[in-house]
């Protein structure tokens, strides 16, 4: 965690540092940065949850090994296999829209972890452009700066 947090506070000094040699540069560093650190480190952080919620309620699926499911998908192959029960199987799997499936996809979708960064990554960047302070290069670059930081602190933070 001291890690991590010694990160962060290194690379937000040099961007601070950058203010020195221009406020254009360092107002899109600024930004943009912290708009990718924020959607990066809050997409790690409701996936995190995500898995711990599932292992937890025991939502777990059995998978067979990558290179059995490419060559074999429906388990045809199989020596236990009966071609009736397969079918069946794929039957059961075939699922139709419902409520609480959509609840799930909702929730999963639109978290307020994962929400709110990309508000700030849109408002953020509609401010600069319209304040005349936007270099689009700048911003892009500053965009994996944030992803950057942002990876490495999570990794720390949330293993």
């Amino acid at each position: 965690m001291k890690k991590a947090i010694k990160f962060i506070v290194i690379s937000e000094l040099l961007i601070v540092a950058t203010y020195f040699i221009s406020f254009k540069i360092f107002i899109n560093l600024q930004i943009a940065s912290l708009s990718s650190f924020f959607i990066i480190f809050g997409s790690m952080y409701a996936y995190k949850k995500m898995v711990i919620r599932q292992v937890e309620t025991e939502n777990i699926e059995e998978k067979r090994e990558l290179l059995d499911e490419i060559e074999d998908p429906h388990g045809l192959y199989d020596e236990e296999s009966d071609l009736q029960t397969i079918v069946k199987e794929e039957k059961k799997k075939i699922k139709t829209i419902n409520f609480s499936d959509m609840k799930k996809g909702f929730k999963a979708g639109f978290s307020l972890f994962r929400l709110i960064p990309y508000v700030f990554l849109v408002l953020g960047f509609i401010a600069l452009k319209n304040h005349g302070v936007l270099d689009i290069a700048v911003y892009l670059l500053s965009l994996l700066v944030g992803i950057f930081v942002a990876y490495l602190s999570a990794k720390e933070i949330l293993h």
